[in-house]
């Protein structure tokens, strides 16, 4: 019975063994403990005192908002301009020639009309009597010039046969002579009525605008008339009188001398939309010495009637045309005294000074001759906070985020 149970024991204690008593669940334990002091360990000097920092750490200032624009490569117009007014090349008051009564008016206020459309009738009827009288005087005077030739042919024969004396014969030479310039004269009220005749049909001696009606029918009119019956304004071509200034002349003259047609181009008062295009005709032949300015003619086609009379306009005369020059906003530019001077930005979103030399400045944008090349970014709003190295942040004009690539 005592081996028996020994035997039990020990077989009992084999398999506490195998199985993992609690000497093994010891080690687990302590294992799970140390990897949590380590952790706790890394959280309180590691990781706790980095978010710390991060949190006490200051924010970088934001960069200042700007506005740039890169510098462009292309051909660069150089213009002078100056304030004229639209002058037609002719302008024509039709008035009466002759005295009478106004008949018709055949044209509509505002009306295009050619060279030689009847506009206006007067009563012709006093010179249709005025012809008539002339007519029979001239049939009269005609008869008597025949009646004086024939007997201008007897008394020659009378006078070669010594019948009659040398004195009568020349009388009578005399009065064929006499006879004949009144028949002249009757051909002249002849042709003088029928001139009447024809000046009782007003037609237009241009091509033109009708403008308003002075006189409606059934008035009198005279010759003597100031104001005329209508005036009418040539419109195709147009020219437009502006000054420059005089020192611009001689830049003027110089391509005048190659024979070049210098182009001009008329704009609206506010210089924002471009009426039409025409060349420089030609120049005055004296400066104002009140102005120092010269006066500067140009013509234009004006087929779609762009230009109207009397219209003041900004015509821009092209002299000169810049190849392959470096051009930018002329509100990029900034004055100092070493000069004008740009702000450029860097690839690193810094701001940096750039001094350059400006050649002409048109419509907004100005010719860099040194300092720049094609694709430097320049500042062209908020300048006036950036120094040397400022950190800058683009903006679109419309004020986002302008997206820049380097």
């Amino acid at each position: 019975m005592m081996t028996f149970r020994s035997e039990a024991k020990k077989n009992d204690g084999s398999k506490e063994t195998r199985a993992g008593g609690p000497g093994r669940r010891w080690w687990i334990v302590f294992l799970v403990i140390c990897l949590g002091l380590v952790t706790v360990g890394v959280w309180t000097y590691v990781i706790k005192p980095e978010e710390a920092a991060k949190k006490n750490q200051a924010p970088s200032p934001p960069g200042v908002p700007v506005v740039a624009a890169p510098a462009k490569k292309i051909d660069f117009n150089i213009f002078i301009s100056g304030l004229g007014s639209v002058t037609p090349l002719n302008t024509v008051t039709v008035k009466s020639r002759v005295d009478g009564q106004l008949m018709e008016v055949l044209f509509k206020e505002g009306q295009l009309v050619s060279s030689g459309d009847l506009i206006a009738t007067i009563d012709p009827r006093p010179f249709e009597v005025q012809l008539t009288q002339a007519e029979g005087q001239m049939a009269r005077d005609i008869a008597q010039l025949k009646n004086a030739e024939l007997d201008l042919e007897r008394y020659r024969v009378l006078w070669e046969q010594d019948s009659i004396p040398k004195q009568q014969f020349d009388t009578q030479e005399a009065l064929v002579r006499q006879l004949e310039g009144v028949v002249k004269a009757d051909q002249g009220q002849i042709d003088s009525a029928k001139l009447q005749l024809v000046y009782c049909r007003i037609t237009s001696p241009i091509r033109g605008r009708v403008g308003l009606r002075l006189v409606d029918p059934g008035n009198i009119v005279h010759a003597s008339d100031t104001s005329g019956l209508v005036v009418i304004t040539q419109l195709q071509p147009i020219t437009v009188i502006f000054p420059i200034p005089e020192d611009s002349l001689p830049q003027v003259l110089d391509r005048l001398k190659t024979g070049e047609r210098l182009p001009v181009e008329a704009f609206d008062r506010e210089m924002n939309k471009r009426l039409a295009v025409g060349s420089l005709l030609t120049v005055d032949n004296q400066i104002d010495p009140a102005t120092g300015t010269v006066r500067l003619k140009a013509t234009f086609p004006n087929e779609k009637n762009e230009l109207f009379p009397n219209q003041f306009v900004n015509a821009r005369l092209l002299v000169n045309v810049r190849r392959g020059a470096i051009v930018i906003p002329a509100t990029a530019l900034q004055r100092g005294p070493q000069g004008s001077f740009v702000y450029v930005v860097k690839t690193d979103r810094t701001a940096t000074v750039r001094p350059l030399t400006v050649g002409e400045i048109q419509g907004g944008e100005a010719s860099i001759k040194t300092g720049l090349s094609p694709g430097d970014l320049v500042v062209v709003d908020g300048a006036d906070r950036l120094r040397e190295g400022t950190k800058v942040e683009l903006r679109a004009q419309n004020g986002g985020t302008m997206q820049q690539s380097y």
